[in-house]
């Protein structure tokens, strides 16, 4: 493939997801404010730019994956003035489905086309190129960026119209987050019953308890061999992610008066967790306020 892709954001998550490019055969340039995140990417193959506007010029595509809505928004509002009309630009970051909405204003006032694509499957999957991508935008505009987000990940799911990624992305992880808090209640409650993590999750892996949090995030060491608890709780996907993610959540449902009483206590959860210095954890690591290990705990 010679197609010309520009990526903006070449940290945990971007990085391998250029690097991914560059493997499919893309000719990639790639634009970070940070010198390590470039070094790094420069080794995969990614011609890193100076500025924003060297990065871009010339690319057909353009992908962002910044950590919040402001950055994104401000790099949209930039790209707008830089790209040519026609040009793809897909986001790939998770933000609020407002924000997502005005990207893709953003993009349409430069007469270019958007889609919204958060991703879930963490720097695991950035780095095997197993992402699933959550796309939000026209069925046209999906059809032409899905052969790119299918070198980068194992699916790419259309959700609907502009904001539909955002949208599936922040149920889908307030889901997560809810799932997890009850996982680790039941693992602590278990571990005071005297019954092993190897019998529970044995049980609950095959019955009608199981869920990805067992399965594949377990919150415990040794049933699962992969997961970030035998790794002294490494992301993975941060707890402060999570509660970005939850936040998100309760502001989407605030904005159309959803009712989401579990998303708001598990947003109270990994608030007191990240208030107690646990952010940089993987999400899994909140089964320590249980068990009473979080300095401070006061549950």
């Amino acid at each position: 493939m010679s197609a010309r892709i520009a990526f903006v954001g070449l940290g945990n998550m971007g990085g391998p997801m250029a690097a991914n490019l560059v493997k499919a055969g893309f000719e990639v340039s790639g634009f970070d404010l940070a010198p390590a995140s470039q070094e790094v990417a420069a080794r995969n193959g990614v011609r890193v730019g100076a500025t924003l506007a060297e990065t871009v010029a010339g690319a057909e595509t353009i992908m962002t994956m910044l950590p919040a809505g402001k950055q994104v928004l401000s790099v949209w509002t930039e790209l707008a003035s830089l790209v040519a009309a026609g040009t793809l630009l897909i986001d790939c970051s998770t933000i609020d489905v407002a924000g997502a909405r005005k990207a893709h204003g953003l993009a349409s006032d430069a007469d270019c086309v958007s889609l919204d694509a958060p991703v879930s499957g963490g720097t695991v999957g950035a780095a095997a190129a197993t992402l699933t991508f959550m796309v939000g935008g026209s069925e046209e505009v999906f059809a032409r960026g899905a052969p790119i987000l299918g070198r980068m990940g194992s699916r790419a799911i259309h959700c609907g119209d502009a904001g539909s990624g955002q949208a599936a992305k922040i149920c889908n992880n307030m889901i997560l987050g809810v799932t997890m808090a009850g996982v680790a209640e039941a693992f602590v409650l278990a571990e005071k019953l005297g019954l092993s993590h190897q019998a529970l999750f044995d049980v609950t892996s095959t019955s009608s308890g199981q869920c990805w949090s067992i399965t594949t995030n377990c919150p415990v060491p040794g049933p699962v061999p992969a997961s970030p608890a035998n790794k002294g709780y490494k992301p993975g996907f941060a707890a402060a992610l999570m509660l970005k993610d939850l936040s998100l959540a309760q502001d989407a449902a605030n904005s159309v008066g959803a009712v989401t009483p579990l998303g708001a206590q598990a947003m109270q959860l990994f608030r007191l967790f990240n208030s107690l210095g646990h952010g940089e954890s993987d999400f899994s690591a909140i089964i320590k306020l249980w068990r009473g290990e979080a300095e401070g705990n006061r549950i």
